[in-house]
């Protein structure tokens, strides 16, 4: 498996430009949000899971969580909080709105990839997930990494 290091350095090879970079930063945790906004929208097929109010997107959320814990502490950690608080973002869009949480998530779901696609055609090179679908999960990390730089918290694996 690749460490964050390899991961990032992969991914910054098509994030160089500063407007591309600078939608990234708009796009990326919007995305983030927006499939998990998506998937909370999936009525659960098991009674007992819906009575529970467990929904698709904190069942998806494990081994999303679980891929970044393997990357580092750090990383997991901070998209745990991360992830959380979309969830708190999503449940209180479905408490306090007045329209549905699936339609608003896709609207934003498309404008924002609009967005990328925009960011990637000024950097002059393809999204990472063309070469390898994980770099979908490795750009909110990706951007992560920096805060946690700036924070001066040490993301990497002693190994890494």
């Amino acid at each position: 498996m690749k460490t964050a290091q390899q991961w990032f350095a992969e991914y910054a090879d098509s994030h160089q430009n500063p407007t591309n970079k600078a939608i990234h930063w708009l796009a990326v945790p919007v995305i983030y949000a927006t499939v998990f906004g998506l998937l909370w929208s999936v009525p659960m097929p098991f009674a007992g899971l819906a009575a529970s109010e467990i929904n698709w997107a904190m069942l998806i959320a494990v081994p999303v969580l679980v891929f970044y814990f393997s990357l580092s502490f750090a990383l997991g950690a901070g998209m745990a909080l991360f992830t959380a608080l979309v969830f708190t973002a999503l449940r209180w869009h479905e408490l306090a709105l007045g329209w549905p949480l699936w339609l608003s998530s896709l609207l934003l779901f498309v404008v924002m990839w609009l967005l990328q696609f925009i960011g990637h055609h000024i950097e002059g090179k393809k999204p990472s997930f063309f070469q390898d679908i994980f770099f979908l999960l490795i750009g909110p990390a990706w951007l992560l990494s920096f805060i946690l730089q700036r924070l001066g918290i040490r993301y990497q694996r002693r190994c890494d």
